[in-house]
């Protein structure tokens, strides 16, 4: 798979927050954009990545040429400013490959297959992002395809206005094109690409967008860029997680709560409901090993119950929301068990077995030596151990 990174942003509205850097190299936590955006490719199988850069170009080159990476490099310099168009014609003539896939270099949306994007059969695929209450982007209308057939892509008709929007579909900023697409297309040599190309296109039926509803963010204002800094650290560490997960040879998932599936927070409980933030990412993760483990059980020691934090009617109902979250996105959770004990003794508290021995009573097919333990604390650890088990620390 080839990809093209548009890497010359020139971040006019976060110079608050970053200044003399282009907008893909802007910090978050101790990395620049960038390099979430070229992990994702690189996880995703992707051999060959064509970056796309004008604007204080030296400092990308600089930082990418002096990292190794799993894929082979080339650069489509824009001398000066060539618009989204012309910048992704230019990058499109140093394309190897007939399909190309082409990422904005300020936005990251993690699709659980990039080579779905590069399948679907038309000049143009875009990844369509839904949302809810929004005004920062303009939507994108669309129609079913003539078959009607599920999971086919989608029509798209016609781009909207930035406008307040109850519900809807945005740009998800990643398309699939064919290399060929600009060929005997009269266009001046600076032109935006959603104007001049994607517009007419979807007049003539010839731009597909296919759904999903992965973890997405624009770090193009001050207060995304914000979020970003928390969050892109959690999905990198998930998307670590499932990896080595999904590396093992294990039949049996047992997962710890706090800091696995949800943010931790330090030194207090997850009281209610608005406390309770399932990480970035954990959704997806969680369909791709709802089909690979046979059974997927989640143990977590929940003592503020006994201490009188919270109820456990409150318990329930936080995990009764989790658990929706999680298979709307197509996973599951076979079995929660909780110990509210507070003694660190504890038969049912790890790292003591006792939830362990009990979902072996439930599930007779679990095996220790088949299973992983998936937990961000050494009590976790300690717990894996001694029920005989893998350990991945989240």
């Amino acid at each position: 798979m080839e990809a093209i990174v548009l890497a010359g942003g020139l971040g006019t509205r976060l110079r608050s927050c970053v200044a003399d850097l282009p907008k893909c190299m802007a910090p978050v936590g101790a990395v620049p954009f960038l390099e979430y955006l070229l992990e994702e490719l690189a996880g995703q199988g992707v051999t060959r990545v064509i970056l796309s850069v004008g604007y204080l170009r030296e400092k990308v080159m600089e930082y990418v040429n002096g990292r190794p990476w799993p894929f082979d490099l080339a650069w489509a310099v824009e001398e000066e400013p060539l618009g989204t168009g012309g910048g992704i014609r230019l990058a499109l003539s140093k394309a190897k490959e007939k399909r190309v896939l082409v990422l904005n270099g300020d936005t990251f949306f993690h699709l659980p297959s990039l080579a779905e994007m590069l399948a679907v059969d038309a000049p143009v695929a875009m990844a369509l992002k839904p949302m809810r209450d929004f005004d920062r982007y303009g939507s994108v209308e669309t129609a079913p395809v003539i078959s009607g057939e599920v999971g086919k892509p989608l029509r798209v008709t016609a781009f909207r206005e930035k406008k307040h929007c109850a519900e809807g579909l945005v740009n998800g900023g990643v398309y699939a094109l064919d290399r060929d697409l600009f060929r005997g297309l009269e266009l001046p040599v600076k032109f935006s690409f959603e104007e001049a190309v994607l517009g007419p296109l979807a007049a003539e039926g010839k731009v597909a967008g296919k759904v999903f509803d992965g973890y997405f963010i624009d770090i193009g204002i001050p207060a995304d860029y914000a979020r970003a800094q928390q969050e892109l650290p959690e999905l990198r560490n998930v998307l670590r997680v499932s990896s080595e997960v999904l590396a093992t040879d294990a039949d049996t998932l047992f997962l710890d709560r706090d800091g696995v599936i949800n943010r931790y927070l330090p030194n207090d409980y997850v009281t209610s409901l608005n406390k309770f933030v399932i990480l970035p990412g954990i959704p997806e993760v969680m369909a791709a090993w709802a089909k690979r483990f046979s059974r997927i059980i989640l143990v977590t020691n929940q003592r503020g119950v006994a201490r009188g934090r919270f109820t456990r009617e409150t318990l329930d109902e936080i995990h009764r929301r989790m658990c929706a979250v999680i298979e709307a996105a197509g996973g599951r959770i076979d079995a929660i068990y909780v110990s509210t004990a507070i003694a660190e003794d504890d038969p049912s508290r790890k790292p003591q077995t006792g939830m362990f021995l009990t979902a072996c009573r439930d599930f007779p097919e679990i095996r220790a030596e088949r299973s992983v333990m998936v937990g961000d604390s050494d009590s976790d650890e300690a717990f894996a151990r001694n029920c005989g088990m893998r350990f991945v620390r989240a």
